[in-house]
């Protein structure tokens, strides 16, 4: 999600930027503390000006939440570079998926296991229920994601819906997607290559190294369209 607000107010602060944050990505102060990695009275403390809010905090927090060092440290331009086409859904640790009618179906498949095309393996397996998503596409399907490659944007054994792209020339850089290779499956965000026929696959969590992979080794390609992690009790 992007505002479009300018922040060039020299009264707001780092901590009213990060308030701000919260609010747009609907977070408590213990699911942030959780994503950063922090106890979650430390950063209480950060929020009401108790502790320093060092320039480390600032890295992790660009880091970890993918959002411009400028508007944060600064408060200069957006606060994302560019809107998310996946929505990002909370869901209660105890949800369990409910038959719905006409519903997204929902896997017990793990969409980074094995090298099997999903195509096959969504012919083949039983969704294990449906739940009802209010604008996600109908030709869509609901899968777990394991690892933490995507952290903090995706848990580790979050959920997203994903929807298979018919022509592979049509790339939303800067968007989420299921990659499919001959040898394995990676859950990416797609950028843009100064070679036309690479693509660069990036990770949410900056402990994973970008990899470039040839546009013709590509099998197929799943965009995410919604990001559906549990509440963090």
């Amino acid at each position: 999600m992007q505002d479009s607000k300018i922040y060039h107010n020299a009264e707001e602060t780092v901590i009213d930027r990060l308030r701000h944050l919260m609010e747009v990505r609907h977070l408590s102060q213990r699911q942030l503390a959780s994503m950063l990695r922090l106890d979650p009275s430390n950063l209480s403390k950060v929020l009401n000006g108790k502790l320093p809010f060092t320039d480390g905090l600032i890295n992790r927090i660009v880091a970890d939440l993918g959002v411009s060092k400028s508007w944060l440290r600064d408060g200069i331009g957006l606060p994302f570079d560019k809107t998310s086409l996946a929505r990002e859904i909370m869901l209660p640790a105890s949800a369990v998926p409910e038959p719905v009618k006409n519903g997204i179906p929902v896997y017990d498949l793990d969409v980074t296991a094995g090298c099997r095309s999903l195509e096959a393996l969504f012919g083949e397996t039983r969704p294990v229920g449906t739940i009802d998503i209010p604008g996600i596409h109908s030709g869509s399907h609901i899968v777990k994601v394991r690892g933490d490659s995507m952290s903090p944007r995706i848990i580790n054994g979050g959920y997203v819906a994903i929807r298979p792209i018919s022509d592979l020339k049509n790339i939303f850089w800067g968007q989420i997607y299921v990659v499919e290779l001959d040898e394995f499956r990676m859950v990416k965000y797609l950028r843009r290559h100064s070679d036309p026929s690479m693509i660069i696959l990036h990770s949410d969590n900056p402990s994973y190294d970008d990899m470039d992979v040839a546009r013709a080794d590509i099998r197929s390609l799943y965009i995410v369209e919604a990001i559906l992690n549990y509440e963090v009790n």
